[in-house]
């Protein structure tokens, strides 16, 4: 008969082999002498190692993408009730920062017909933002916010000289609301002309097939290096969505836009200091047959007059003497006003240009300094 269970360990009977594990007891419990294995604690799987160029895209984002806002713009609406106004949303687009003091570029036309606008930073915080000034012909506007300097991460700024078609592109932006969202994709063309929303042209804009959708407008536009190409600025699209054409106002021109409109709240192009009248060059063209654009007046004390440039006169009898008929710039044809205005825009001030001149049937150069 087996004992009961208090009766001392050292009585138990204990029979069995214990290097197997394998236990007979009477009168105690049975207790194994099996080799006790550490608990181990699952572990998660590691993590997954990119290819090189997706984790290069991946390390791009992750470094521009604090220097992109989203901008939502204001307008004003009155209850016609109350006559009380308030400021409601009108849109919204994208921008980045362009240096320490806070200036954000974007386009105009994402601030066209607002009264305020509010810029949101990666962090999430919200600023209201001043208006520096703008370029309608550039489609490119400045804002300013009023934020913390450890805050403020300024795209780096590349060239747009040297790009090649077929290289690849990444565009970060605000698609339909939707922030900081990357796309990728190619240069598709270069040197397109596109309009400005003064009517005028922009030269030497960037194709793309990256994804630009509403929304995207005043994005920075990046080679592989992270560096600002471009600023997205249009897309063409029978619906309004990405049809795989986009377009930028290559960063060249944003170099040589922005600083004017941050000194002086507005870009002025380089001048040769010469007044011209269209419809004298309509004139000249239709009746003389004659392109170019006639100068109408020499401003004194600027580079045309110093090179010696003459204006239309009269005679003593009342005859209309033409004055000089510029023709070219640096050999660049230039056939209308419009079209001499976007030749000189391709220069900054003090910039020397060669001037191709028609005067008295003879053709003749000079090198004019602009301002």
């Amino acid at each position: 008969m087996v004992e009961p269970k208090t009766k001392a360990w050292r009585d138990c009977l204990i029979v069995g082999i214990a290097n197997l594990g394998l236990i007979a007891a009477s009168g105690c419990e049975v207790v194994s002498t099996a080799p006790r294995t550490a608990q181990t604690t699952p572990q998660p799987p590691p993590k997954s190692v990119l290819p090189p160029a997706e984790q290069a895209t991946v390390d791009l984002f992750e470094s521009v993408s604090p220097a992109v806002v989203y901008i939502t713009t204001l307008t004003q609406r009155r209850n016609i009730f109350t006559g009380v106004a308030t400021e409601v949303p009108r849109g919204t687009g994208s921008g980045f920062i362009w240096d320490d003091a806070g200036h954000v570029v974007t386009n105009f036309h994402v601030l066209q017909g607002a009264t305020a606008a509010q810029v949101v930073l990666y962090n999430q915080s919200s600023h209201r933002a001043e208006l520096v000034g703008f370029s309608r012909g550039h489609d490119l506007a400045v804002l300013r916010i009023d934020a913390p300097s450890n805050v403020l991460q300024p795209v780096s700024i590349g060239r747009s000289d040297g790009l090649q078609v077929g290289q690849s592109i990444f565009a970060i932006g605000n698609p339909f609301g939707l922030n900081a969202t990357l796309t990728t994709g190619i240069v598709s063309a270069l040197g397109r002309e596109i309009a400005a929303v003064d009517g005028g042209a922009i030269e030497n804009a960037i194709q793309t097939d990256a994804a630009i959708n509403p929304g995207n407008s005043g994005g920075p536009l990046l080679n592989s290096s992270g560096r600002l190409i471009g600023v997205n600025t249009a897309i063409y699209s029978p619906s309004g969505a990405s049809a795989g054409i986009g377009f930028a106002v290559p960063v060249d021109t944003v170099r040589r836009v922005v600083p004017q409109i941050i000194e002086h709240g507005e870009y002025t192009p380089p001048q040769l200091g010469i007044r011209a009248s269209v419809d004298l060059n309509a004139y000249v063209r239709t009746r003389l047959q004659i392109n170019g654009v006639v100068i109408l007046e020499v401003d004194q004390g600027t580079g045309a007059d110093r090179a010696g440039l003459q204006g239309t006169s009269r005679a003593a009898d009342g005859r209309l003497i033409l004055g000089d008929i510029i023709q070219a710039i640096n050999g660049d044809e230039v056939s209308s006003l419009g079209q001499l205005e976007t030749v000189l825009d391709r220069y900054a001030p003090g910039n020397e240009v060669t001037v191709t001149i028609l005067r008295q049937d003879q053709t003749r150069e000079v090198r004019i300094q602009l301002f």
